[in-house]
């Protein structure tokens, strides 16, 4: 069986899981159909991916080698009540329903269950978040001569509340603004449009403290897990997933991490001793992990942060070399938007 559906977001078994990801980038969406020939194999989603990438798991390998077969899937005589139970609880894009052969023979996507209206529910997660908002913006220039970086318009609405928007969709309505160029600015917009969303309260630096430098003024202010965020990144991603894996893992500190992959067009050469061939590779793919400027920090790191210039790359430096837990949560490179220069703001103005 072949829909549209089904065929913008298949996949070989045999491809790899860079294939994979670059179908999920080019689709816009977080899960693949995989066949054997014409054989249904299961369904591949980023998870899975996320969590061969925790693993270590070599991107060239093929998606075979991640498939779990023990995912849930609905039978072809299963009520349809039942089956709307299964999506809800596993909170699923779609359910394929097979027959007893294994043969896919239908797939319910949410909205075919739910309607267009009724959105899949989100955890709600109540925890602070700090957003990082007193650069100058000079990638921005010179729009940020003008307006501070924050107050940028992305559709209807600020960069920074498109930012604070997707938080409040987890339940997370406490923000912390650290400000300083054009301060008076953003705290008069904000009391302007004056959102009951938005419990805001702001910090400011008296001179430059680094990315992370500021979070000190916060000591007296967070006592639980908090977010933070760059003022100019967006991250589509299931935050309660990120925090999951936080604490599952009993990090102290988590980045987000975006798996950014390059081709080179050129086949490559490696040699050995007296320039001796050793092998050949026709254009090569290399992949990344790019710090996204999204974390996720314990209350406690705040009394690891000097009175004094440091950047949040010092403070993972440091918790590394005490030998405490830092870890790096992967997405896909097109979940992660940096509308912090000229190039990626012009392609989320076209996007949102």
């Amino acid at each position: 069986m072949k829909t549209s559906y089904i065929d913008k977001r298949s996949i070989q078994i045999d491809k790899s899981i860079l294939d994979a990801l670059k179908i999920m980038d080019s689709s816009k969406t977080k899960l693949l159909f995989v066949f054997e020939g014409e054989k249904f194999e299961g369904l591949l989603t980023i998870g899975d991916i996320q969590r061969a990438i925790l693993k270590d798991v070599n991107l060239t390998s093929s998606v075979a080698v991640i498939l779990d077969k023990n995912k849930i899937y609905a039978s072809i005589d299963e009520p349809l009540e039942s089956i709307k139970a299964k999506v809800r609880s596993l909170r699923a894009e779609c359910m394929p329903v097979l027959d007893h052969s294994g043969n896919l023979i239908k797939v319910y996507s949410w909205s075919d269950l739910f309607g267009n209206n009724s959105r899949l529910t989100r955890s709600k997660l109540d925890l602070p978040v700090v957003i990082m908002a007193g650069g100058k913006g000079t990638r921005l220039a010179p729009l940020t001569n003008v307006y501070p970086k924050p107050l940028i318009p992305i559709g209807d609405k600020t960069i920074v509340e498109t930012i604070m928007d997707k938080f409040v969709m987890y339940g997370c309505h406490d923000f912390h603004i650290s400000v300083n160029y054009k301060a008076d600015s953003i705290k008069n917009y904000f009391d302007f449009i004056s959102n009951p969303e938005y419990n805001i309260s702001y910090f400011q630096e008296d001179k430059p403290m680094g990315t992370a430098g500021s979070l000190r003024l916060l000591r007296d202010k967070i006592n639980s897990t908090f977010f933070v965020s760059n003022c100019d990144i967006l991250i589509e991603e299931d935050y309660a997933s990120i925090l999951d894996y936080h604490r599952t893992n009993n990090n102290e500190l988590t980045v987000v991490a975006a798996v950014k992959t390059f081709s080179l067009p050129y086949g490559t050469i490696i040699t050995g001793e007296d320039g001796i061939l050793e092998s050949i590779e026709e254009k090569p793919t290399f992949s990344f992990k790019i710090n996204t400027g999204l974390y996720i920090l314990e209350p406690s790191l705040l009394d690891d942060i000097p009175d004094d210039f440091f950047h949040i790359t010092h403070l993972m430096e440091k918790l590394k070399s005490e030998g405490r837990r830092v870890g790096v949560y992967p997405i896909s490179q097109n979940d992660w938007k940096d509308m912090g220069d000229w190039s990626e703001y012009l392609k989320m103005i076209k996007v949102l």
